[in-house]
Formats: C-alpha cells, structure tokens, sequence
C-alpha cells in the first residue's frame, strides 16, 4: 500500500512562506506521493516535532525564522555545513538517526553564482544577525569576498556572530560603511510600513541591494534603491535553490528549475 509522506515548514511566522507551494509542485512533476505543509509553531513544540519525525509520522522537516538555531539540541547528528553555520534549515531520519542539514549555504552560494555576480574581492555589508547569516557568512567567505561588515539592532546578537566568524566587523546599527554589495536579512521589509534608514543618494553608484526576503517580492529597501539606480536582487532564488537541495535530500530525485518553478512564486 502507498503511504502518502508527509514534509512541514515551522517557523514564526510561517504565513508568507512559499515551501508548500513549491515542494507540492515538484511532488506533483515527479510523481512523489507526498504532502508538504507549514505550521506555526512555539519554542515549545520543537521537542514534539521532532519526536514526530523519530516516529516517522513526518518525513522531514524544513525550519525557518527563529528557529534554525533553537533547534540544534534536538536533533542527533549535524551535517558539515550545519555545524559550521550552527544553523539548521532541513531536518530527516537517516539509519534511525535524527539529521539536521544546511542547505542554506548553497543557496545563497547558487543564487550569486546563477546572477553572475563576482564576490570576489567585494566589500559587504550585512543588516540583521539571526536566522540565514551566518549560512551567507560562510558563503561569502567561500566565494572570496574581501570584507564582510555587519550591523544589528541589538549589538550582542552581532557580537555573538563574531565568537564563529573573528575577522567580521562590527558597526553600530544606523552607521553604513563602505560596500559593493549590502544585504538585507532582517525581517524589516516583511512589513509594508518597514523601511530602513538609509541615505541612498550618498551611497555612490552600482550597488548591489540584495534582500533576504522574497515575498512580498519587492521590498522598500530594493524598491528604493532601484529608483537611485541601483542593482536589486530579492531571495528568491536563493529560496529555490536551498528548496531544491532539501528536496533532493529528502526523495533522491532532482526537480526541475525551469520558467514555470519560477514563475510559480511570483
């Protein structure tokens, strides 16, 4: 008999979260009898979720904001990539273990490279200090950025990031240094009202304004600096290429990217 499996998406908030929508899609292209679904969850729910997926009631888990790292003590064993980022964003069962991964690194890393964009030397700025950064630490590093810059609004969430990364540098939060490329991964653009201060007509030209956030897909911060000129560039891709390894993980098959994957979270 088939047994339909079953992949969630936590987070909080999980309500703009686009996971279901293209896993169900690619379930749907490879014949995968599957369901993928997003929950809102507490920190006190982890515990259950996971035991969940020890039980095989679920089959793999994706996590996002707030939880990537909360979530390392419950699982057995951590990937390479997700003991680096201290960051787990995939979750399954492998020989009755429980395995957090990071597809999040490569992500980022696919996304840049898919653009053309050369890191290589490049000086980057960084707003925020939870969730992705430290995977886009690690990723910037591996492409050959120069320096990497960071600002938070509460200075020891950054501080602590500095504990793993020594060489990044630490502003005070409404400061804005020198940069070829500044990324944006607060959830400060989640809000249609966010915006972030910043002067963009004293930037100088041909920036790159990168934004974690891919729904809603153009957020004040890029919209802004599109009107200034600049070049703008939102999560999405990333998210489809951390989606894409995750889904790999999970059934061994490759999905497709093709124009429909993309136009699909549009």
């Amino acid at each position: 008999k088939f047994i339909m499996k079953k992949y969630l998406v936590i987070g909080n908030p999980i309500e703009h979260s686009l996971s279901p929508k293209l896993h169900n899609h690619w379930f749907e292209k490879n014949n995968i009898n599957a369901i993928y679904n997003k929950k809102q969850i507490n920190e006190i729910d982890i515990k259950d979720i996971i035991s969940e997926l020890r039980n095989e009631k679920i089959n793999g888990i994706n996590v996002t904001v707030p939880f990537k790292q909360s979530i390392i003590p419950f699982v057995d064993e951590l990937s390479v990539e997700a003991n680096n980022a201290q960051s787990v964003n995939t979750i399954y069962k492998e020989n009755n273990k429980v395995l957090g991964h990071n597809t999040d690194i490569s992500g980022f890393e696919l996304a840049m490279r898919g653009k053309n964009y050369d890191i290589k030397g490049k000086k980057i700025f960084i707003l925020g200090a939870g969730g992705v950064v430290p995977s886009i630490i690690l990723a910037l590093k591996k492409m050959g950025a120069n320096k990497i810059i960071l600002s938070n609004r509460t200075k020891k969430k950054a501080e602590q990031l500095k504990k793993n990364f020594s060489d990044l540098e630490i502003v005070d939060w409404g400061k804005f240094p020198e940069f070829n490329i500044i990324i944006n991964a607060t959830s400060l653009g989640l809000n249609k009202e966010d915006e972030i201060k910043l002067d963009y007509a004293d930037l100088g030209p041909n920036k790159l304004f990168y934004d974690v956030i891919y729904n809603p897909k153009q957020t004040k911060f890029l919209s802004k600096a599109k009107e200034f000129g600049h070049q703008t560039e939102n999560g999405k891709m990333m998210f489809i290429y951390q989606a894409h390894q995750a889904f790999t993980l999970w059934h061994k098959v490759m999905p497709k990217i093709d124009e429909e994957t993309i136009k699909l979270l549009d």
